[in-house]
C-alpha cells in the first residue's frame, strides 16, 4: 500500500496484523517511539489525516492512501513547527522520548504560533491525557502548551545570579533540543540502515549493524520456583526463520549480578545468564534468535520444559524462618551472600549511645510501622539493546543503559573477554531513574552474537518491564521516636526490612543506603538501626531513584510528624531542633568516619523557605465545605555521590576550528548533564557553549566513567571536565604565551583562540607544533551532602477519601545552581514521580505472579495528576563541588510522599501507613477513626 508520510508517498508493505507505528519505524521514521503498544502513553503519536492518533493501536492497513505525519514532518531542527519551537523555549521535556509525541498531539490540536492547547488547566489536562512524561512533572510541557507563566498560582524557581562569564546559573538549552523535538535525536534502536553507517567521530567505530539484525525473543518462566528438568527444542528450531535456541546449556557458567558498581563486589554473584533453576515467574527461561520478532515469540511457545515444581516463599518474614525455601542455598561462599540458609543477602545492626535510655528519658514515645510496596519506573524507553561483530570480530553492544562502562567489564568477566575486545555505547537514552544501572538485556545480546555470528536485537515489551525487569524494594521500616518536653530527641531507632526478590542485585546497597541519610540527619545521643535484604521469589528489586531512601524516609518523617503532635510543636519548628548542623557527626548505625562532610550547609534556608511559602499561600481555596485542608512537610538529606568509588576520566582538545571537545563518559537520560558540562567547559575556557563538543557514553571513545547514577553527572564527571578543561585552559596559554614571546599573563583565552596583547592566536596556530589535549579525573571523594525540604497543602473529603494538592512547594540545597531552568525541572520531575508512588502507582503481584502489567493498570500520573510544584534554591557554594555546584536529581523524590502523609493527618486526623494513599485507603482509614 501507499502512504504519505511527513509530506512523501511511501510504499509500506504492512503485514497481517501489523500495526501503523512498527510499519513505520519499519519503513524508516524512527520518530514513532514504542513506549507500550498498548495506546496507553502517545510516545507513538502520529497524525492521520491531521487528527491525533496513537499509532500502536492503529492497524497498517488503515494507514492505506492517507496523509501521516510524524513530529519529522512538523518541522526540521532549522525551522521548526511553532510548537516544536515553544517546547525549545521552555525546556519542555528531559530524556525526550515521549516529547515526538507530545508535540504532534499539540499540534494536531490545533495549537498554533501561539501554542494554546485548551483555554483552562483542566481542559488541557483533558486534552492531553493520552500523552505520559515520566520525567518532567508537565509544568514546562505546560508552559509550551500555552499555560500563562504557572498559572498564576506557584512561584518561579529562584534563579540564581549569572556566575563565569555568564554562563553559570544561565537557562542554557540543551544542545539536542531541536533534534529532540523533531524526533531525529537517535535513540537506542533508531539506528541508520547498513548503507548509511557512518559515524560522527573521526577514528570511531560504526553506531549500527552492518546488517539488518536478527531478533530475539526470551521464553518466561510460569513458576515462581522450579527447576528444568529438561527442554525440547525440537519443534522451536524446525520453525522456518529460527536461527538458533539458547537454553541452560549454552550460557556461560559463570555467575553475576545484574547489578553494576564500581566495585563489582558490592553485590552478590547469584545470577546466571540462563540458569537451570527458575526463582521468579518471569525469569528467562530460553531464549530464540529468528529473523523476526514474530517467529522467536511463536517459537517460544513451541519449546517443551519439563519442570520440577519447587517450594516458594513470597514474604520477607516467612523466607527468613527456619525451614522456609531456600533460593540460593546451592551457591559458594564466594557469591558473597550474607547467609543463604536464611534467604539473607545483607544485614546491618549498629547501635550509638543507650536506646533504653533514650526511650526512658523522653516525654513522648511514638511507634510505628510503615509500608512501601514495589514501584516501576516507566521509563518510556524500554531496556533492551542492539548487538554485532564489528570488521575486527569485536563484540558491540548498542543499549539503553546508565553504565556503559560497567555493562563492558561486567560482559568481559561472564564471557572471557578481554576489555579491548567488547565495546559498549549509548546514544540517548528514553529515562532510567535506577533501573538501567542494571544488565538486563546486554548478557543475552552477547550469548547471542556470539552464538550466531550475526546482528542480534532484544527489546522489552511494557510488560516485560513489570514481570521481569527490576522494581523498587518494598520495605517494612518500623520506626520507635522519643523526644523529651522542650522537642529535642532522645532516641530514634529504625527496624528495616526489604524484600530483595529472587536475585540480589542492588539488595545490599539499597538496605545500607536506607538507613543512611534517612537517620544521619537527625542530631540524637541514642540511636538504633536494624536491616535486612531478603530472598524472596517475587520479581527482583533493584536501583530507584532515590536508592532506599524513600521508604525509610517515608517511616522516619511520619514518625517524627506525630511525635511533634505529641508535644505541640510545630512540625519545621521541631525540624529546626533536632537536624544536623555543620560541626555534628553524621551518625546511623555507627558514627560516620569515612569521607562525607559538610561542603556546605543549606538545610535550615530550606525549611525556611518552604514554611514561608506555606503561609504565604498560593491562592487555591478548598474545593467546597465539605473537604477538610491540612498542611505537612519533610525533610531530606542524600550524600552527593554514593560511597566506595565512583570514577570519571574527562579529556579536553582543542579542534582545528577553534572549537573543544569534550569526552566524557557519562550517559545522557534526561539528567541534563550534557548541558552543564558544556557549560561547565565553556566557563573554564572563557568561550561560548556552542563552541563545546561532547563525545560521551561510548567506551572505545571515551575514558572510564563509573556511570549516570547517584546524580554524580555535575559532582563527579562534571568536576573532571571542569578541571580538564582549566588545565587546556592552561595549556593553550602556555603555548600561545611562547608564540607570541610575552609571559602567560599578558594572555587571555578567549572563543576562536588566544589574544597576547595585539595579537590574536587562533587554532591553526596552537595546534602548528602539535595537538593541545588535557586529561582528568575525579574519583569521587570527599563527598558532601544535599538537602530538600518538601511541604503541601492538601483538601480531604471525608465520605471519600479524596486528595487533593492545593500547594506543593520544595525548596532545595543545590549549592551553585549551574543550569536553573534544568535544575528546576530535576525537582519538578521527581515531585511528580514521587506524587505517582505516593498517591496512585500500586505494582500489585499475586503468589510471586505480577499483575500489574500495563500502563492503564499502573496508574502513572498525567497532566491532571500532578500539582505544579513551588521550587526554591537555598543560596549556597558547595567547597567540593565544581564551581560551588551539589547533586540534584534524585533526592527531590525522597520528602514528597511523608508530607503529603503529614498533611493528611493534619487534615482529617488519620495517620496513613502504607503507601500509595489512594482514595479507599484514606476513607477506610477515616472510618476506622471514627470507630473508635
Amino acid at each position: 500500500m501507499r502512504v504519505e508520510v511527513d509530506g512523501r508517498s511511501v510504499a509500506i508493505d504492512a503485514r497481517p496484523g501489523q500495526c501503523l507505528r512498527s510499519a513505520l519505524r519499519d519503513s524508516g521514521h524512527p520518530a514513532v517511539k514504542k513506549g507500550c503498544d498498548a495506546g496507553d502513553c502517545g510516545a507513538c503519536s502520529v497524525l492521520i489525516d491531521g487528527v491525533p492518533a496513537h499509532s500502536c493501536v492503529v492497524p497498517a492497513y488503515r494507514a492505506a492512501d492517507r496523509v501521516v505525519t510524524t513530529a519529522s514532518g512538523l518541522g526540521t531542527t532549522e525551522n521548526p513547527h511553532p510548537v516544536q519551537q515553544r517546547f525549545l523555549d521552555n525546556a519542555g521535556f528531559q530524556c525526550g522520548f515521549c516529547t515526538a509525541g507530545m508535540v504532534v498531539t499539540a499540534a494536531g490540536l490545533g495549537a498554533g504560533a501561539e501554542g494554546q492547547v485548551g483555554a483552562s488547566e483542566a481542559e488541557r489536562a483533558e486534552l492531553m491525557k493520552g500523552n505520559l512524561c515520566r520525567c518532567t512533572g508537565y509544568r514546562a510541557i505546560a508552559a509550551a502548551l500555552g499555560a500563562p507563566p504557572d498559572d498564576a498560582r506557584a512561584a518561579d524557581a529562584s534563579p540564581r545570579p549569572p556566575g563565569v562569564a555568564g554562563r553559570i546559573g544561565s537557562g542554557v538549552s540543551a544542545p539536542a533540543g531541536p533534534r529532540i523535538v523533531t524526533g531525529t535525536e537517535p535513540f537506542t534502536f533508531d539506528i541508520p540502515s547498513p548503507a548509511a553507517n557512518d559515524y560522527p567521530q573521526p577514528g570511531a567505530s560504526a553506531v549500527a549493524p552492518p546488517t539488518v539484525p536478527l531478533h530475539l525473543a526470551v521464553l518466561p518462566s510460569p513458576h515462581p520456583h522450579a527447576y528444568i528438568r529438561s527442554i525440547d527444542t525440537t519443534a522451536a528450531e524446525a520453525l522456518p526463520g529460527v536461527r538458533v535456541v539458547l537454553t541452560y546449556a549454552d550460557a556461560p557458567p559463570v555467575a553475576f549480578s545484574t547489578a553494576r558498581h564500581e566495585q563489582r563486589t558490592d553485590d552478590p554473584d547469584d545470577t546466571f545468564v540462563l540458569d537451570r533453576t527458575m526463582r521468579f515467574v518471569g525469569q528467562r527461561v530460553a531464549a530464540v534468535v529468528a529473523e523476526s520478532v514474530g517467529v522467536a515469540r511463536a517459537a517460544c511457545a513451541l519449546l517443551r520444559v519439563d519442570y520440577e515444581i519447587l517450594p516458594a516463599v513470597f514474604d520477607p518474614e516467612q523466607a527468613l524462618r527456619t525451614g522456609a525455601p531456600k533460593l540460593h542455598g546451592d551457591k559458594p561462599d564466594s557469591s558473597r551472600i550474607a547467609d543463604a540458609d536464611r534467604n539473607l543477602v545483607a544485614e546491618l545492626h549498629g547501635e550509638v549511645g543507650d536506646l533504653a535510655a533514650g526511650l526512658a528519658a523522653a516525654a513522648q514515645v511514638v511507634r510505628g510501622v510503615w509500608h512501601s510496596p514495589r514501584a516501576q519506573h516507566v521509563h518510556l524507553e524500554a531496556h533492551g539493546g542492539i548487538g554485532w561483530l564489528d570488521s575486527d570480530g569485536r563484540l558491540v553492544i548498542r543499549c539503553s543503559t546508565q553504565v556503559p562502562f560497567l555493562v563492558r567489564d561486567e560482559l568481559c568477566h561472564v564471557f572471557g573477554l578481554p576489555q579491548a575486545r567488547v565495546r559498549v555505547f549509548a546514544a540517548r537514552v528514553g529515562g532510567g531513574f535506577g533501573a538501567k544501572q542494571e544488565m538486563l538485556a546486554e548478557d543475552l545480546i552477547a550469548l547471542a552474537v556470539l552464538r550466531t555470528g550475526e546482528p542480534v536485537r532484544y527489546e522489552f515489551t511494557r510488560s516485560e518491564e513489570f514481570t521481569t525487569a527490576t522494581c523498587r524494594h518494598p520495605m517494612r521500616v518500623a520506626v520507635t521516636a522519643g523526644a523529651d518536653r522542650t522537642g529535642v530527641l532522645t532516641a530514634l531507632a529504625v527496624d528495616v526490612l526489604a524484600d530483595t526478590g529472587a536475585y540480589g542485585n542492588h539488595g545490599a546497597g539499597v538496605m545500607f543506603h536506607s538507613v543512611g541519610e534517612s537517620v544521619q540527619i537527625y542530631r540524637c545521643a541514642n540511636k538504633r538501626v536494624d536491616a535486612q535484604s531478603v530472598y524472596t521469589n517475587n520479581v527482583p528489586s533493584g536501583a530507584f531513584r532515590g536508592y532506599g531512601l524513600g521508604q525509610v524516609i517515608f517511616g522516619v518523617e511520619s514518625a517524627l510528624d506525630e511525635l511533634a503532635h505529641a508535644l505541640g510543636i510545630d512540625p519545621f519548628e521541631f525540624r529546626r531542633r533536632n537536624v544536623v548542623v555543620p560541626g555534628d557527626p553524621f551518625v546511623g548505625a555507627e558514627v560516620d568516619k569515612d569521607d562525607l562532610v559538610f561542603g556546605s550547609y543549606g538545610l535550615g534556608q530550606c525549611i525556611d523557605l518552604a514554611e514561608r511559602a506555606l503561609l504565604r499561600g498560593n491562592g487555591l481555596q478548598s474545593p467546597g465545605r465539605q473537604w477538610r485542608v491540612g498542611t505537612g512537610m519533610a525533610v531530606a538529606m542524600i550524600a552527593t555521590i554514593p560511597p566506595r568509588g565512583h570514577r570519571s576520566q574527562a579529556i579536553a582538545r582543542l579542534l582545528p576550528d577553534g572549537r573543544c571537545e569534550v569526552r566524557v563518559g557519562t550517559a545522557e537520560f534526561g539528567n541534563g548533564t550534557t548541558t552543564v558540562h558544556a557549560q561547565l567547559a565553556a566557563a573554564a575556557l572563557n568561550t561560548d557553549v556552542s563552541r563545546i563538543v561532547i563525545r560521551q557514553s561510548d567506551t572505545d571513545l571515551v575514558g572510564h566513567d563509573t556511570g549516570a547514577f547517584g546524580s554524580t553527572g555535575i559532582v563527579v564527571a562534571g568536576k573532571a571536565t571542569y578541571a580538564a578543561a582549566r588545565e587546556l585552559h592552561g595549556l593553550m596559554l602556555a603555548r600561545a604565551a611562547k608564540l607570541a614571546g610575552v609571559p602567560e599573563q599578558d594572555c587571555v583565552v578567549e572563543s576562536g583562540g588566544v589574544r597576547c596583547g595585539d595579537r590574536m592566536l587562533g587554532a591553526d596556530d596552537l595546534l602548528a607544533d602539535g595537538e593541545l589535549t588535557a586529561h582528568c579525573e575525579h574519583a569521587g571523594s570527599p563527598r558532601s551532602v544535599s538537602f530538600n525540604v518538601h511541604a503541601a497543602r492538601v483538601a480531604v473529603h471525608p465520605d471519600t477519601g479524596s486528595i487533593r494538592i492545593l500547594q506543593s512547594i520544595q525548596a532545595a540545597d543545590a549549592g551553585t545552581v549551574l543550569n536553573a531552568v534544568q535544575c528546576r525541572g530535576q525537582v519538578e520531575g521527581g515531585v511528580a514521580q514521587a506524587v505517582g508512588t505516593a498517591l496512585y502507582e500500586d505494582m500489585r503481584s499475586d503468589a510471586g505472579v505480577v499483575t500489574t502489567r500495563t500502563l492503564r493498570h499502573y496508574h502513572v500520573p498525567q497532566f491532571a495528576d500532578v500539582p505544579r510544584t513551588e521550587v526554591y534554591f537555598a543560596d549556597t557554594t558547595d567547597e567540593l563541588g565544581p564551581l560551588g555546584a551539589k547533586s540534584m536529581s534524585e533526592s527531590p523524590y525522597n520528602p514528597v510522599a511523608p508530607a503529603l502523609a503529614n498533611a493528611i493527618r493534619d487534615a482529617v486526623g488519620v495517620r496513613l501507613t502504607r503507601v500509595p494513599m489512594t482514595a479507599d485507603r484514606v476513607w477506610r482509614a477515616i472510618q476506622e477513626e471514627g470507630r473508635r
